[in-house]
């Protein structure tokens, strides 16, 4: 994993604190007050990994992560109800935020202080939004069942709505570009392939329908290499797919499940070689995983109460 000065794990959860941890030690090197009205719903590094963007109840907050200072350096202006997720365009020109006011974002980041530039309307509760590698389209997911592709430099966008009476939960598009995934509060995980053409928009074509979980799912994400797709849960566990099965007729087999029994598991992070995953659950504790053993290898121990977004970036692939 990388160069170990640059390995940072950032958590944050209903304590309302974010802390910032060395991954290769277990040590907690920052701890930063987030709002005292909210959770911590997503966490995102910036791409040049020198702040900490964070999301909750009515508030996107900013830090440095480069300076002892614990207060955001940005506070974002006229958030309206639960901001749910957030992310970066890759070189930090722009970030998105989804959330519960029916809107995702796109906000300025290059004018002091960023504005908001474009919103797209989902018409319903948004509980999670994701770029697809192209840096142009945006996938989300409602309350209402529907997962939108919106393309943000033409504006186009399709709407799908994989189950109804479900709410969608997250969303992931793998990093080949190959894959869309939507996971709903009823256990199901939908996989769609995405082709695109001659510059047009992507299009979607139904893949594969996972029954992941019993329970609710909260996360889906697919690892760096694109080989994995992991899904997290109210049921206590990790289950991780290999996306080479979506294409068999019977049923993808899990490649493998982590387990925290009776806590819920509200976040995870893969390395950037896809051979560790991070996790975050409601027993206050980070857990680092060794996936080819299926066994937790550390622990990262600090918060008071559930962990509910952490974030991990590291870019050199390990040996």
């Amino acid at each position: 994993m990388g160069d170990q000065q640059q390995l940072i794990l950032a958590t944050g959860g209903y304590d309302h604190t974010i802390k910032v941890w060395q991954a290769h030690t277990g040590n907690c090197i920052k701890t930063m007050r987030f709002v005292e009205t909210s959770q911590v719903n997503a966490l995102e590094r910036t791409p040049d990994k020198t702040r900490l963007a964070a999301c909750g109840y009515q508030c996107i907050r900013l830090y440095d992560l480069e300076s002892n200072c614990t207060a955001p350096v940005i506070n974002f202006d006229g958030v309206q109800k639960n901001v749910t997720r957030l992310g970066f365009q890759e070189d930090g020109n722009w970030m998105f935020t989804a959330g519960e006011d029916h809107h995702v974002r796109i906000w300025d980041m290059i004018s002091a202080p960023p504005h908001c530039s474009r919103v797209f309307d989902c018409e319903a509760p948004v509980n999670a939004a994701c770029l697809h590698p192209n840096q142009v389209e945006i996938a989300m997911g409602s309350q209402n069942g529907s997962v939108f592709l919106w393309d943000v430099k033409s504006e186009r966008h399709e709407r799908i709505v994989p189950e109804v009476d479900s709410s969608i939960q997250d969303v992931a598009i793998s990093p080949d570009g190959r894959y869309l995934a939507a996971a709903n509060n009823k256990g199901k995980c939908y996989i769609w392939s995405l082709s695109s053409q001659d510059q047009k928009m992507s299009t979607l074509r139904p893949t594969k329908k996972i029954p992941a979980h019993k329970r609710y799912i909260l996360r889906c994400k697919f690892s760096p290499d694109s080989r994995l797709l992991l899904t997290t849960s109210g049921d206590g566990t990790v289950a991780i797919w290999k996306t080479e099965d979506f294409q068999k007729p019977d049923e993808p087999n899990k490649w493998c499940e982590l387990r925290i029994d009776n806590y819920w598991v509200w976040d995870a992070a893969f390395s950037a070689d896809s051979k560790w995953l991070f996790t975050a659950s409601s027993d206050g504790i980070a857990r680092l995983w060794k996936l080819e053993t299926k066994e937790p290898m550390r622990d990262y121990t600090g918060h008071t109460k559930a962990i509910t977004a952490l974030s991990f970036k590291d870019e050199i692939v390990g040996k």
